[in-house]
């Protein structure tokens, strides 16, 4: 079986309402709000460097060619520093991952979500995604790999990418941010199990078991199906 197709808030066992509550406060949070808890100004840009410099060589040759010390070096930091970050090259690649939907919560923020129904909005949603990340097929590869190989020492990066997961989600299902009133603990469980069957059919195409059409037709079934 997949890793993918195990929940992607695994390493948890919150509740659903203690879930949406955090949902809804990534939801509303801004990028910046959310770096500014990871520590300093020179902090936060060590850490840019770092994960531009992952983007960079994983673009360039996929899971292989991102190696700790070549991100360290185009990073311009010292090795030890890389690895107090990110203790392994899972670490990295996943909170990659994280970064590029926490890019995507920002876009939605911005623009309206056009269909008549959830399921339409998710699926616009989906769609591009999924159109961006099959147009970077070595950093896709990378990035769910790295997903598919994470182990409980990634717990919180997999948690991460989860909740972020969860949050374009059911923003899609609202047409909006989501405020805390809003969303349902059902919202929370349907929005879970959209983006474990996403990331699922995004593994099958970089795998090569599907083409993008097929993944494509995929994710329209199991959506019209879940938000039925």
């Amino acid at each position: 079986m997949l890793r993918c197709a195990i929940p992607v808030t695994q390493g948890t066992s919150e509740p659903a309402d203690v879930a949406w509550e955090t949902v809804v406060t990534i939801a509303n949070s801004s990028t910046e709000e959310r770096q500014d808890s990871a520590g300093s100004a020179a902090q936060r840009d060590r850490r840019k460097r770092i994960l531009d410099a992952t983007y960079e060589l994983a673009k360039e040759g996929g899971f292989d060619a991102v190696q700790m010390r070549a991100v360290a070096e185009q990073a311009d930091v010292a090795l030890g520093t890389l690895y107090r970050y990110f203790p392994s090259k899972i670490h990295l690649l996943v909170s990659a991952l994280d970064r590029e939907f926490e890019d995507a919560q920002d876009k939605l923020k911005v623009r309206e979500i056009p269909g008549d129904t959830p399921g339409d909005r998710v699926l616009y949603v989906l769609k591009r995604l999924t159109r961006g990340m099959q147009g970077d097929p070595k950093l896709t590869e990378a990035l769910t790999r790295a997903f598919m190989f994470a182990d409980a020492s990634v717990a919180n990066e997999i948690h991460a990418v989860g909740m972020s997961m969860t949050s374009i989600v059911t923003h899609a299902m609202h047409g909006t941010a989501a405020d805390s009133e809003a969303i349902t603990d059902d919202d929370v469980v349907l929005a879970r199990v959209i983006g474990d069957v996403w990331l699922s059919a995004l593994m099958a195409w970089v795998t090569g078991r599907s083409t993008a059409p097929e993944t494509a037709q995929h994710m329209e079934t199991a959506v019209r199906l879940i938000l039925r």
